[in-house]
């Protein structure tokens, strides 16, 4: 299996200002104080899954630095520098349109470069388990974290039946919810926290993002004469902020009919307030 990993790492923690800055964001600092940043957690995290070779990172252009001090073993060419943020979709469209270009077979993992899981071999089960889903079929699978507690800050995922052990087809995704509507997501038991972690192959996803974005693919075409040759970086600054600004949850997951989920157990959180960066470190 040709696996691959591209870590989103172009955000800036905005939420956890001071801590978070936009000279540098919460995914290049040792929040938890173990000794290494969420991105370089992250990157460990994959190694079981891939060898770091295959480690893509996607990111803005100032952030460039953190990524090659902290991250050194991967490839230059692997780290994709954003000319401007244009949200999930475009970036994805870019690392997956290089990635094609000289693995064409792949099977891709994409997640976050700031989030908390406790379990890693829990984690790294189940991501095989997608990988093995999706190798050769045109399915898309998202990781939903089992909720532990009517949580209104994250976006849900509504599961409906097992196709395949353990993995569900999902009905739908679900905005961030009222406490109500949280109780009774959790009181159902089919609905599970968007964490945000795609699997998929190649294929796939150029499909699916020429159906449902086209356009944003129409501007990866102009951009792929160009990758891996000294002029990458100029055609990037002129097609990707054309780009549609848009998260990849909005321009495929929400209108596609070949995703999937597999329920989570280990501990997650996506560190996204002082609230839940506290309850971490008390976990710790």
């Amino acid at each position: 299996m040709d696996t691959h990993v591209v870590i989103m790492a172009g955000g800036i923690g905005s939420r956890l200002f001071p801590i978070s800055t936009p000279e540098r964001p919460k995914q290049f600092i040792d929040l938890l104080k173990v000794g290494k940043t969420l991105f370089q957690l992250t990157v460990e995290r994959f190694m079981p899954i891939c060898p770091i070779e295959h480690i893509w990172v996607v990111t803005a252009e100032k952030y460039i630095h953190y990524v090659r001090e902290q991250a050194p073993g991967i490839k230059p060419s692997h780290i994709l520098a954003e000319p401007q943020g244009r949200n999930t979709a475009p970036a994805i469209a870019y690392a997956c349109t290089k990635i094609a270009q000289h693995y064409p077979n792949a099977n891709i993992v994409v997640a976050p470069s700031d989030a908390y899981i406790a379990d890693n071999d829990n984690f790294v089960d189940t991501v095989k388990t997608a990988l093995e889903f999706t190798t050769e079929n045109s399915r898309i699978v998202t990781l939903g974290i089992v909720p532990t507690h009517p949580a209104t800050e994250y976006g849900y995922i509504e599961a409906g039946k097992t196709v395949l052990r353990p993995i569900k087809k999902v009905l739908s995704f679900k905005e961030k919810p009222t406490e109500d509507v949280a109780e009774e997501y959790i009181s159902d038991g089919r609905h599970f926290w968007n964490a945000g972690i795609f699997v998929w192959n190649q294929a796939t996803i150029d499909a699916q993002l020429r159906k449902y974005a086209p356009g944003i693919m129409e501007l990866m075409d102009k951009i792929q004469p160009h990758l891996y040759k000294a002029d990458e970086s100029d055609a990037l600054r002129v097609y990707f902020p054309q780009c549609e600004k848009i998260s990849i949850d909005y321009a495929v997951m929400e209108k596609s009919n070949d995703i999937f989920t597999i329920p989570c157990t280990f501990r997650w959180s996506d560190l996204g307030s002082f609230q839940a960066l506290e309850k971490v470190q008390k976990e710790l």
